[in-house]
């Protein structure tokens, strides 16, 4: 879903699909998975990047525009914030406890229904495990746990005028992860920032519309003007 709402972005960029390294190691840091990935973008790219992150993913590019603001061109962040908001800090230590008891299934599906408005959560929960009965696979969930136990802890607040790249923040004001005075505070605390909310959408609507890749679009050819 996600990779189909980039598509417009092709016709104008090379685009890299990536996701966080595997084989994380218990204790890393948003600094350390950020590396990892700044690591790819000199090894791969060699040079500095237009960089967009979606919901977990925009805190890694958020840690990685502080961490290393010479590799970073321009920056999105979708969904994404300097720090959650405290239902997002709940949800996230659900999904620690039940991953850790051996549940994974139920930590999906517990992310999953706190997507949808909150009156249809506890309705429609079995289509979430049903859901998370696709996306459970039989590995090790350790690289999982360690970004959710980075993602708690991670605010960056304070961080934020280190960063040099224009950056724009798109996301909804019904974000149950990342609430409006994060979202608000993310773009004002960056230099070069500005922010487009969606009245009244949520998480996954703002993740995946195309409505939110036109307005990326427009910002990042602001690039080559």
């Amino acid at each position: 879903m996600l990779v189909s709402s980039l598509a417009p972005l092709a016709a104008h960029f090379t685009i890299h699909f990536v996701n966080r390294k595997r084989g994380l190691q218990p204790g890393e840091s948003m600094s350390d998975i950020a590396r990892h990935l700044a690591d790819a973008i000199q090894h791969d790219i060699g040079e500095p990047v237009l960089l967009s992150g979606t919901s977990s993913g925009g805190s890694v590019a958020l840690q990685l525009a502080i961490d290393r603001p010479d590799l970073v061109r321009r920056l999105v962040l979708v969904s994404a914030a300097c720090r959650l908001g405290a239902e997002g800090r709940a949800i996230d230590a659900e999904m620690i406890r039940l991953t850790r008891a051996g549940d994974v299934k139920g930590a999906w599906t517990c992310l999953y229904a706190a997507m949808l408005p909150e009156r249809l959560r506890r309705p429609m929960r079995p289509v979430a495990s049903l859901l998370a009965a696709t996306t459970v696979r039989q590995e090790d969930p350790t690289d999982m746990l360690v970004t959710l136990e980075a993602e708690r802890a991670l605010d960056l607040g304070a961080d934020l005028p280190r960063i040099t790249a224009p950056t724009l923040v798109v996301a909804g004001t019904e974000d149950v992860f990342y609430p409006r005075d994060a979202l608000e505070d993310t773009a004002s605390g960056i230099p070069d920032g500005r922010a487009h909310l969606f009245e009244g959408w949520g998480h996954m609507r703002a993740s995946a519309s195309k409505r939110t890749t036109n307005v990326m679009l427009g910002f990042l050819l602001a690039d080559a003007a």
